[in-house]
Formats: C-alpha cells, structure tokens, sequence
C-alpha cells in the first residue's frame, strides 16, 4: 500500500496519507481551520447524524429515480457505518471551529461516505469515476440544508440524555425532601433570617426548579423539529427534484426515529437560527437554576463550625495542601463552574445568531460547538452532582433547630397576636440584649401561656403549614 494518495480540487492538488477515508476537501480544511483541537470526531453524535441524512436523501433520491439501485445499497451501508460508529476515528479531522457554514463537514462526511462504499464496491478508495461525493453522496442537497438538518438532528438525539440527567436529579432532590420533611429551620431572605420553614420544603423547591427545566426543554425541542432538509443552496431548491424534501423528510424521521417537519418556508428555515437560540436559552436557564441551587447547598454546609452548617456534603476529596482536614464543596464548585461556561457558551450563540446575512448564517458551527459542549457539560454535571453530592447530603437537625431557637424568625407568628409593631419591639429588644425571643415575650407579659406555646412550640397555626406533606411525598 502506498503511503499516500494524490487528489485535486480547484484550487490544485494535495497528498491524502494512506489508510484515511476522508478526501483533498477534507485534507484543505484540515490546514485552513486547524484552531481549536476540537475534531469532528471528537462529536459522533454530530457525525450520525449526518451519515442519518446522507441515508435518507439516497433514498429519496432512489424512490425518485435519480440513484441507481447499487449506488443507493452501498451509500446506505456505508452511512449505516457511520451511524453505527464504525470508521470515525481517524477520518474526521475537520475542526469544529470552520469557515463556510459547515462545508467542510459536509464534504468529509460526502467523502468518508463515498470512500467507505467504493470499499464496499472493490474500486480504489479516492477513484470517484465510480461513485463520486459531490455528483452522489451529495445528489439533491446542499450544505445550506444538510448541515442544519444534522445540527437539529444531532441536538434532539442528545435531548433523552440530559433530560435522563434532569429527572434523576430532580428525584434525588424530591428524595430528601420526604426524608427531612418535618426537620424545623431557619428561611432565610437577602442572607437574613426571615420565618420558619422546612427542610423538606427547601429541597422540594430544588426539585421544582429542576423539574420546571425538563418541560422547557421539550418545548425547545419542538422548534428543532422543523427542517430545511430539500432547500439546497439558500432554500431555493436549486437541482433538487420535485418531491423530494417529503420523501426525503420521511426517510429521516424513520431512520432517526424522530417525527421531523419540512419546514413551510425553506429559505426563512435556511437562514433562520431561532430554534438554536430559544434551545441554548433553555440551557443557560438549567445552568442559572443549578447555580444557585450548588451558591445554596455551599452556604448551607459552611463551616463545619465556623458557618451555618445546617447540612453536610458528602467528602469526596482532601480540600486543602496545607490545611489539615479541611474538606471543600468540590462537586457544587464543579457546577458552578459548569453553569459559568453555559451562561457564556450562549452569549456566543447569541453573537453567532445575530451575525447572520442575508440568505444564510456562515456562524452556525460555533452554534452547534457550544451548544453540544453545554450538553455534555449539564448532562455529565448533573450526573456526577447527584452521585457525587446530593444522595449523600446529610442534614444536622439539631444544628437546624438550635438555629431555629436562637433566632427571631418567630416574630412572623408572633406578629398574628401582638400586632406588627408589638412584635418588632420585642424583637429588637432581644437582639439588642443577646436574649432569646421567647424570653423576652415570656417578661413582657403580654401573651399567655397558651399563646406563647402556640407561637413558639409550633402546637398550632404555623406547624400545620410548615409540617404539611411536600408534593415530594404525594408521588411524581
């Protein structure tokens, strides 16, 4: 075997090393965007999903009499490679960070495809007398179309991993709520104390910030539903034969299993980046909840002494070189840290979004790159924060109701009997000399026994509110 082979284009000719299946397009892009080390192959996802297109528009193109019956076989089995992940290792090269609105993935993908059925065929792998990349692997299309139907694609396949990531953590969370349901504390507002509360009902406020998310999410997924897939250069459907963005539409949806729409207008769906952006809103909202959910947790494990520590995090890891036995709160700085780059992966999709001109936007790679990064990064997040962190978090409940006791959140309840005023005033007057509220009320004389017990023992009125049972513990 040769250790290379020599392909042209317009621009001249190149040497492709021996053993790839990729071509001289491939090969030009390879030198021009060699920015970021971030391959095509280093997103199969990505990769699937377009060798899912490439099939679908093959068969189109056979139902609709332009591809011979063997042509048509040897694409599809060469698509189904790749669908099945065989063959991308060394054969996607192309920097996800590219010029030209996604060509240069769609001709490695044309090549690769081409290649691997001239294999299938017996022919010499770069001979494209037999089967050619542009001429058939691409008949009928256009990167203006294919590109953005595979980046649709792509991201509602990775929908059922990270909305999997969503309801496990939401049930963690929903899971201590029904542990600590009844474990009394201090609410807090503005990081003062402010009325009593439980446990149980912060956690299940996690949980529902996390569970309103997944619903986004799948509303977000029905924008990405609607494709371009038969508006080759622009959404005109230049060369592209009557018919063929239904059946092509058809095939897609069965071979992806998804329900895809052509879209009603395919030069607005050529040029239009909505659906990518309301998408990557969703993810920046997810990222926004979990941080503020992790600035929570961290606030409510500080110390261990020196701090609230109303809860513990699970220790997983040696918090300091030189601090003996201090143990951070590793795996919500993780999130944070998670949610920070998702908050700016999407002002990034934002610029891309509002960058483009006229008949189409050239900045859909970097759209597709950071969206997909911010997938995985929430995804495998939340996987690793609910393991990691949130099975394992324990609750101090004596710290808890020592917080309780010591603070004046009870002037809320208080304030139902005495008045607003009333209230503030032994309050104050408890602060001021370090006391204890029920102290101070007990002194004042105002309230009787009965009252008293019934503001600071919990036997009435705010304990039937507080201890109610969580929506945790009624299913979901």
């Amino acid at each position: 075997m040769s250790v290379k082979r020599i392909e042209a284009d317009l621009i001249g000719s190149l040497s492709i090393p021996a053993g790839v299946l990729y071509g001289v397009h491939t090969r030009r892009a390879g030198f021009n965007f060699d920015v970021s080390g971030m391959r095509l192959k280093d997103f199969p996802e990505l990769v699937q999903s377009m060798a899912m297109v490439k099939k679908a528009a093959a068969l189109a193109n056979f139902d609709l009499g332009l591809l011979s019956e063997e042509r048509c076989r040897v694409i599809c089995e060469a698509c189904d490679d790749l669908i099945e992940l065989r063959e991308i290792d060394d054969n996607f090269p192309v920097d996800m960070m590219q010029g030209c609105a996604g060509t240069s993935t769609n001709m490695n993908v044309n090549e690769v495809v081409t290649n691997i059925a001239l294999w299938k065929l017996g022919a010499i792998v770069g001979d494209y007398s037999t089967l050619h990349p542009n001429d058939h692997v691409n008949l009928s299309q256009s990167t203006n179309d294919v590109y953005p139907t595979a980046l649709r694609l792509t991201i509602l396949r990775a929908c059922e991993g990270l909305v999997a990531s969503q309801v496990e953590l939401r049930d963690a969370f929903r899971a201590k709520a029904r542990e600590y349901r009844t474990a009394l504390k201090v609410g807090r507002t503005q990081l003062q104390d402010a009325v009593p509360m439980t446990v149980g009902q912060e956690f299940e406020a996690f949980s529902e910030l996390i569970d309103e998310d997944i619903g986004q999410v799948y509303s977000a997924c029905s924008l990405l539903k609607e494709v371009n897939l038969g508006g080759s250069a622009i959404g005109t459907s230049i060369n592209v034969p009557a018919g063929f963005t239904n059946v092509a539409c058809g095939h897609l949806s069965r071979i992806s299993n998804l329900q895809l729409i052509p879209a009603k207008n395919l030069i607005e769906a050529t040029s239009d980046t909505g659906g990518f952006l309301s998408f990557s809103g969703v993810l920046k909202r997810i990222a926004v909840k979990l941080t503020k959910i992790c600035n929570d947790l961290r606030l409510l494990s500080s110390g261990p002494r020196g701090g609230l520590g109303e809860i513990r995090l699970p220790p997983v890891q040696a918090g300091s070189s030189i601090m003996p036995g201090k143990v951070n709160p590793v795996i919500p700085e993780m999130i944070n840290q998670i949610g920070f780059q998702v908050i700016g992966n999407d002002l990034t999709v934002t610029m891309a979004a509002s960058a483009g001109e006229l008949q189409l936007n050239a900045m859909k790679p970097i759209i597709v790159l950071n969206i997909l990064q911010s997938m995985r990064m929430l995804s495998r997040g939340m996987e690793i924060f609910k393991t990691r962190c949130v099975d394992g978090i324990e609750v101090d409940v004596d710290r808890c109701k020592a917080l309780l006791v010591q603070s004046l959140v009870l002037a809320t309840p208080l304030a139902t009997i005495v008045g607003y005023s009333k209230a503030a005033a032994l309050s104050q007057k408890a602060l001021m000399e370090n006391r204890a509220l029920r102290e101070i009320v007990e002194e004042d004389g105002t309230l009787t026994v009965g009252d008293i017990e019934r503001v600071f023992d919990h036997a009435a009125g705010f304990a039937d509110i507080a201890l109610a049972p969580t929506t945790s513990s009624q299913g979901n």
